[in-house]
């Protein structure tokens, strides 16, 4: 489908940029990019700070879930497991590492923003409104998919360790604990950015709502394969924590792509726009 037919359908005037054929020349997406960048990385660096200074009640914060895990174990039979350290640098890179992932959830609605303003630069005035919808949804989905996944991982620690045989102490490494519990965190906050990118790609013209039904049963197989293989936990409690959060996230930005598509196709009408010439021409186009 062509660029400017998917302009057509978003609807609106485009901004007019200063090329006379709409394109930046790469100098000036090199400095965009940097730009974004530069802020993007200076408020995770700030969030970063944020978390060495709070470190202590976030690691305490971390390792809760295994403390819980071992508790509900404990109930049925004595398993000897514990965080250790084994190596002298742990200290230091696991408080340097329980930082950076705390800079990056504290700081997600700025670099969230960034990556909206980069991807998107050529949005419609009428558009431009969706950028105050994008960030009062992006960042507390991104940070509600970390929280469901801090109270799943209890779940996946507690099938997991009860592998352990009797006589056999379980002594997890801390660096490789912390590194399984921020996966599973990063994979939660990022699944649930899906509506997000659903919407954004219906709104440039790249996905319509009536592609998204034809293949919605193909996507719905999909999240669930992803939601098996991403969870490091491997035990289907977690997995069904992430699928059906994600699943029913999809059923919802399908049902706006189609709020939306009924609202441009209104206003294309409105302006004595005829909209079967389009579609016809955007089937062509594909």
């Amino acid at each position: 489908m062509s660029l400017s037919l998917g302009r057509l359908r978003a609807g609106g005037t485009p901004k007019q940029p200063s090329d006379p054929e709409g394109r930046m020349t790469l100098v000036e997406h090199l400095r965009e990019l940097r730009s974004r960048l530069i802020k993007a990385v200076a408020a995770i660096v700030i969030g970063m700070v944020l978390g060495w200074i709070f470190y202590d009640a976030l690691f305490e914060l971390l390792r809760k879930p295994l403390e819980s895990a071992i508790a509900n174990l404990a109930k049925e039979r004595q398993i000897d497991a514990k965080l250790v350290f084994d190596d002298v640098a742990g200290p230091l890179m696991l408080q340097l590492k329980v930082a950076l992932i705390a800079g990056i959830v504290v700081s997600s609605p700025v670099w969230l923003y960034q990556i909206w303003s980069f991807i998107l630069p050529g949005l419609h005035r009428n558009e431009r409104k969706w950028t105050m919808v994008f960030m009062g949804t992006a960042a507390p989905l991104f940070i509600g998919g970390v929280v469901m996944g801090y109270f799943a991982l209890p779940k996946g620690l507690n099938v997991l360790i009860d592998f352990t045989p009797l006589g056999v102490s379980n002594y997890q490494s801390v660096s490789i604990y912390l590194s399984f519990t921020l996966r599973l965190l990063l994979i939660f906050g990022v699944a649930f950015e899906i509506p997000i990118f659903v919407v954004l790609l219906n709104l440039v013209g790249v996905l319509s709502a009536a592609r998204l039904g034809k293949i919605r049963s193909w996507l719905i197989f999909g999240i669930f394969v992803f939601a098996a293989v991403a969870t490091p936990s491997t035990d289907p409690v977690t997995m069904l924590l992430l699928a059906l959060p994600m699943t029913a996230l999809f059923l919802v930005s399908e049902l706006i792509a189609r709020f939306i598509e009924r609202r441009r196709r209104a206003r294309l009408i409105a302006q004595g726009i005829d909209i079967d010439e389009i579609e016809n021409a955007g089937k062509v186009d594909d």
